[in-house]
């Protein structure tokens, strides 16, 4: 697989700060990959993640996506056809009075045919579950509901790249459920690469790959087995890991000899019962 989206010797501080907020970051990520992007508040997650559809631009270094310069004012458009972008709180997002709007606003103002409007949204709304609430308002709707409907206006532009900066954290349990369905649903079926921005790290164990950042710099770049490994590492940047993985940790301190790369609940049952037998 070829590299879709990749940052070089990527430098970013604010206009009117001294101190870098992104320092020499070098990351790639290839189409079809679904990657968690994990750090406490202040790390520079966020900041990384508007760089990889022009929001932002690199103080020093460059980011390409699909080989387009970001610094390239003429590619912009381009750029955000490609990277669509999801935020946290879907209010802030959703335009419209009636579902079905909200999904073809974007499409209306960039002149798409109205027959070909019709079409994608209906698949939008249906890939992320939703298309019987398409005549509904969106303020009737649960913050599951509303934030997929924000996933389906984005689906809507045909992007090979969602990043989404923590999409479930005002959501409940539920609503992290649906969502996170939806989001490994589009990565399996339409091969789109996911970015996943989250402090959720039962959301993180479900991608490929995580990718750890503390104060700017990327600390961390495995599989969810090797990161959430580093129990003792990821406690001292202030993050932790999944339940199932600190359970194990913890079994582990009073000699039990667990494989330290369980992540989910199945994997440790079967560890304790083979322990146990």
């Amino acid at each position: 697989m070829e590299n879709f989206a990749e940052s070089l010797n990527l430098d970013f501080k604010y206009d009117g700060e001294e101190e870098f907020v992104l320092k020499d970051i070098n990351l790639s990520f290839k189409q079809g990959e679904m990657t968690a992007v994990l750090g406490h508040n202040g790390c520079g997650k966020s900041t990384f993640a508007k760089h990889l559809n022009a929001i932002l631009l690199p103080s020093g270094g460059t980011v390409y996506i699909d080989g387009i310069d970001t610094k390239d004012e003429n590619r912009i458009y381009d750029i955000r056809q490609r990277v669509g972008m999801v935020f946290q709180n879907p209010d802030n997002q959703i335009v419209a009075t009636i579902v079905e709007e909200d999904v073809a606003f974007a499409l209306e103002n960039l002149g798409v045919e109205p027959n070909e409007i019709r079409r994608r949204v209906d698949e939008a709304l249906k890939a992320v579950g939703m298309y019987e609430y398409r005549m509904h308002a969106p303020h009737q709707l649960s913050g599951g509901q509303k934030q997929r409907v924000a996933i389906a206006g984005i689906i809507a532009m045909r992007p090979r790249c969602i990043v989404l900066d923590e999409p479930t954290a005002m959501l409940d349990p539920k609503g992290r459920s649906e969502v996170m369905k939806t989001v490994k649903e589009l990565n399996s079926k339409y091969g789109i690469t996911i970015i996943l921005i989250t402090h959720y790290m039962e959301e993180a164990a479900q991608c490929e790959r995580i990718i750890v950042m503390d104060k700017g710099k990327v600390l961390m770049d495995d599989s969810p087995k090797q990161v959430f490994s580093h129990v003792e590492e990821l406690k001292a940047v202030g993050l932790d890991v999944p339940q199932v993985t600190e359970l194990v940790y913890e079994l582990n301190k009073y000699g039990l000899k667990l494989d330290t790369h369980i992540i989910n609940e199945n994997e440790c049952c079967d560890a304790l019962l083979t322990l146990l037998s």
